[in-house]
Order: structure tokens, then C-alpha cells, then sequence
């Protein structure tokens, strides 16, 4: 069976589907009660999500705010405001682009302001229509970053207003550091609600792992795609017209693809089949050990949905071999020529001999010219091409001069191997096209 669409409809869905969230709803629903209970019951609140990268933070905002926009009070009422760490590198910049997403440029436009305070007290005032008051949600991603501003003047004011309680505002900041709160200095301290949800993987739970491996790799049925493509369909269009929100601007419908039913049922069956086996079991288990975060394990899956043939079970044992064992500098050496190649093995068998004694290129031409005058392939080779290959050696990061360079002759420069002699050996083996009398040679007592 032809399975390219089901492949092509999963990529685009690891890809694209930015709401989707496996487990944590304990912390779903912390956050989701401080977003509602500022929306409509005017409250003010503080609080910090904080969890590794890749860890899925972004995805469990965005599964809150896409649950929420569903909500046409809380979008008539609310007004989110987005600041990054990488991007508002200064408070002014943060401010400046609060402004913007406030849409009070004009409002601001010719004024003057003494203090930071004073201009976000005007912004808060600005927002008043009437009796109700537009509640704030500041969304502040890597708020570690704003802890290195100059007296941390935006955190101060941000949390100081939601302390006091004049203008409804809720203050979630999103960061990998575990000691963000002992970052923040002690005016800013506080002022802060002191209010920490952590998103930490359970390392211990390998079946949820295996699990969520299934869930991604699984397709949807009709009905289930017919409700995902209606809540996007039923956004209000003041949401649509922002487009502030991250998952709006490039999300996931499941339309956009035809799969007929069988496709689906045959996929799922195979699947289902694939995920029970001991070898894909084990092949997951290392996975796990390795890092248990969503993240990797959807760029892993990215990589077994490219494969052109079905998804086998030694394919999903090779990839996390090649992705998980092997060296990189191993991947470097099936690159290199055949003249490096054998150079690289006349170093191996001078590590070998001499006890990882160091080398200069001298020392390892005459062990290559050794071969090359036995060899029918390797002969008639100038020196400056040898002495090329070698220095490309050194750029690759294979050998590494040794003392300080200049002093005398590249020729009898020391240096060293910075690879392990097996790790040569693996690479041979994995080498396309090598002449046999060279891998005999690498193999072969030493000369």
C-alpha cells in the first residue's frame, strides 16, 4: 500500500500542530484557572511556568489560549500582550512593543514620561472604557533574560501593578532556569506571587512515553478531524484579524489532506502492530534514557516519517543507532577522500605502535609511502597533494597541532589524533566504494 499521504499528513502535523498537548493537564488547568479568573473575575495574578527546553511549555499555552479564544467573553474582554527575552533586549524596546499591541501609538505619540512607571500607568489608564476595564495577560517568554536588564524596571512595574490590584492584570512568565527566582532582585522578589508551576517529564513513566510515540504516529479518524477543523473554523474574527496568538499563524488542519478510510484503518493497524514489538520497545527505551522531552522525540519521528519504504521495525532500531551512537567525527571520515582516508590510517597505526605518541607530517608520509609503492591505486601522488590532504585533516578537527604553530616547518609540526582508533575502524566499515587493498591495509598487522 501507498503510504506517502499518511506520512506526508503526519510530518505536516509534527510540524504545524502547535496546540496538542500529552499529559501535564494538572499544570493545563493552573494555568488556564489564572487566565479565567483574571478575564472574568478580575483578579490579578502572577506566576512563572518553568520546565526544560523541549520540554512542550509553548504547546501547553497555546492548548490554554486555543481552549480560551473558543470563549467570546474572554476574547471581548482581553487583551494579550507578548514579550521574548531574545527579542525586547532592553525595557524600552519591551515597552515600545507593549504600546504597539495595546494599539496606543497615538495616544503615546508626543508625550513625554519622567519615569518607566509613569508611561505604563498611562498605557493601564488608556485601556478604561467607561466602568470596565480591559484585562491584561503578559505572556513574558524567556523572563530570565529580562532579569539582566538594568534594575529589572518592566518586572518591578508588571508585578507591582498586579499586586495592587488597580488594573486587572495576570503576569506569566515562561523560562528553562530552575533558579529564575533567585535572579530577580529583592524589591522585585517582592512583589511576585511567588507562584511556580513546574512542567517537568516524568523520567520514570516509559509506558506514557511509549504512549505519546503511538498517539503521534497514529492518524485521525474523520469525525475526529471534522471537530479539530471546527474549532479553527468557529475562532471569533477579532482573534483571526490580531493574529497574535503563535499557533493562528501557522496551524494545523486536518483537511488540507484526503485520506480515505481504509488508508487510515490500514496505517493504524500497521502502527498498532509496530509499537508492540520488543525490538521497537527497546529502540524506544533508549530514546527515553536519552531524553525524555517531546521535543527530540518528535524531531525523531520527523526523521522515520522520511523514510521512503513502510516503517519497520529495524528501521527504528538503525535510526535511533545512527542518531544516538554514532560519533559525529565518524559520520565526518565517510566524507573524506581516499588519499585522507589512507593517511588517516597511517596515523591509526602510529597511535597504535607508538602509544599515541605524537606525529608530524614527515613521520606519517613515510608510513604512507610504505603502502602507496605495494599499491596499485595509490602511486604517483606529489607530495604537496599528500601534504594537502594532511592539513585537511587539521581543519576537519581529525589531528590538532600540538605547541604553538609557526615556529618551524608545517612539515614537522607536532600533533596529535583526536579520534579513537576504533572509531576509525567503524567508519572503514561504513565506507562506499573503498579499494579492498586499503581496508585490507587498515585491517592487516601493522607495517
Amino acid at each position: 500500500m501507498d503510504m506517502s499521504e499518511a506520512k506526508a499528513f503526519l510530518k505536516k502535523r509534527l510540524y504545524c500542530d502547535k496546540t496538542t498537548l500529552y499529559g501535564f493537564d494538572k499544570e493545563k488547568e493552573q494555568i488556564n484557572d489564572l487566565f479565567i479568573r483574571t478575564a472574568k473575575n478580575s483578579e490579578s495574578n502572577s506566576a512563572i511556568l518553568i520546565g526544560p527546553k523541549k520540554s512542550g511549555k509553548s504547546t501547553l499555552l497555546n492548548s490554554v489560549l486555543f481552549d480560551l479564544v473558543q470563549d467570546k467573553v474572554f476574547v471581548s474582554n482581553t487583551l494579550l500582550i507578548y514579550l521574548n527575552g531574545l527579542i525586547h533586549i532592553d525595557d524600552r524596546l519591551a515597552l515600545k512593543s507593549t504600546t504597539v499591541q495595546m494599539n496606543l501609538e497615538k495616544e503615546v505619540e508626543g508625550k513625554t514620561f519622567s519615569s518607566f512607571s509613569e508611561n505604563l500607568s498611562f498605557l493601564l489608564s488608556c485601556l478604561k472604557t467607561g466602568k470596565d476595564l480591559q484585562r491584561l495577560i503578559f505572556i513574558i517568554d524567556e523572563i530570565d533574560l529580562f532579569c539582566t536588564h538594568h534594575n529589572q524596571t518592566l518586572l518591578y512595574n508588571l508585578f507591582d501593578v498586579a499586586q495592587s490590584a488597580q488594573t486587572p492584570i495576570c503576569v506569566l512568565g515562561i523560562t528553562s532556569r530552575l533558579d529564575v527566582i533567585e535572579l530577580l532582585e529583592k524589591r522585585v522578589k517582592s512583589r511576585f506571587s511567588h507562584r511556580q508551576i513546574f512542567m517537568l517529564p516524568d523520567s520514570e513513566n516509559f509506558q506514557g512515553f511509549a504512549n505519546i510515540f503511538k498517539s503521534l504516529l497514529l492518524l485521525p479518524s474523520a469525525k475526529e478531524s471534522d471537530i479539530i477543523s471546527q474549532k479553527f473554523a468557529n475562532l471569533p474574527q477579532k482573534v483571526i484579524k490580531q493574529n497574535k496568538i503563535p499557533f493562528l499563524r501557522k496551524h494545523f488542519d486536518p483537511k488540507e489532506f484526503s485520506l480515505s478510510k481504509k488508508c487510515i484503518n490500514e496505517w493504524n493497524k500497521m502502527i498498532e502492530q509496530l509499537t508492540s514489538k520488543k525490538k521497537v520497545l527497546n529502540a524506544l527505551e533508549i530514546l527515553f534514557n536519552t531524553n525524555v522531552s517531546l521535543g527530540p522525540l518528535k524531531r525523531f519521528l520527523y526523521e522515520l516519517l522520511s523514510i521512503e519504504s513502510n516503517i519497520t521495525e529495524n528501521d527504528i532500531s538503525k535510526l535511533v543507532e545512527h542518531l544516538y551512537f554514532e560519533d559525529d567525527k565518524v559520520k565526518l571520515i565517510n566524507g573524506l577522500s581516499v588519499l585522507e582516508i589512507c593517511l588517516l590510517i597511517s596515523i591509526k597505526h602510529h597511535s597504535e605502535i607508538y602509544d599515541n605518541d605524537p606525529f608530524n607530517f614527515e613521520i606519517i608520509l613515510t608510513r604512507y609511502n610504505k603502502f602507496a609503492l605495494k599499491s596499485s591505486t595509490m602511486q604517483n601522488i606529489d607530495r604537496e597533494v599528500v601534504l594537502k590532504a594532511f592539513e585537511n585533516l587539521k581543519y576537519q578537527e581529525f589531528i590538532a597541532a600540538i605547541g604553538h604553530e609557526g615556529k618551524m616547518q608545517k612539515e614537522y609540526q607536532m600533533h596529535k589524533l583526536l579520534i579513537f582508533p576504533d572509531n576509525i575502524e567503524r567508519a572503514l566499515q561504513k565506507y562506499h566504494n573503498l579499494p579492498t587493498e586499503i581496508e585490507h591495509w587498515s585491517k592487516s598487522c601493522i607495517i
